[in-house]
């Protein structure tokens, strides 16, 4: 019986253990509004430059799941940190797998001046799936800077 209870008890701790495990290899909204607050400095300080370091993979705006996306207030991207094959690209009419239009969401938001979260779905570069995600933007100028969290 004691045996048992022990194996229980080691089976227990193992799955707790590979759960914060998990929870580790993902980024927290604090780390989300972190590094949009730092991308939104390096754009401050040299747009160009701040812009091909966004997109550069690995960089410095790209930690685990976490990557920062800037759009233009008409829907082009001028920065992925994710897919640099949509910099340059209008995403304005691109849906989630629920046909929610999240980049024209995004810019009517954005416009309001004000930095705000907002939910959708998106491709988890983790897990290669759609995933449910929540994205922290900032307004800057005629642009808006995000950085998301996967909520799974």
């Amino acid at each position: 019986m004691r045996t048992l209870k022990f194996v229980v008890a080691a089976a227990i701790g193992a799955v707790m253990a590979c759960g914060s495990a998990g929870a580790a290899d993902r980024a927290t909204k604090e780390e989300a509004v972190a590094m949009v607050k730092k991308a939104v400095a390096a754009i401050k300080a040299d747009s160009a430059k701040a812009y091909a370091d966004i997109t550069k993979k690995p960089g410095p705006f790209t930690d685990r799941d976490l990557y920062i996306v800037v759009y233009k207030l008409d829907g082009v991207v001028l920065a992925h940190g994710q897919n640099e094959k949509l910099v340059n690209t209008n995403q304005k009419d691109a849906k989630d797998p629920d046909g929610k239009a999240f980049v024209q969401e995004r810019i009517e938001l954005a416009k309001k001046g004000q930095p705000f979260w907002q939910d959708y779905k998106f491709m988890d570069p983790l897990t290669k799936k759609p995933e449910p995600k929540q994205m922290y933007c900032e307004p800057l100028n005629d642009t808006a800077v995000c950085g998301g969290v996967y909520k799974i």
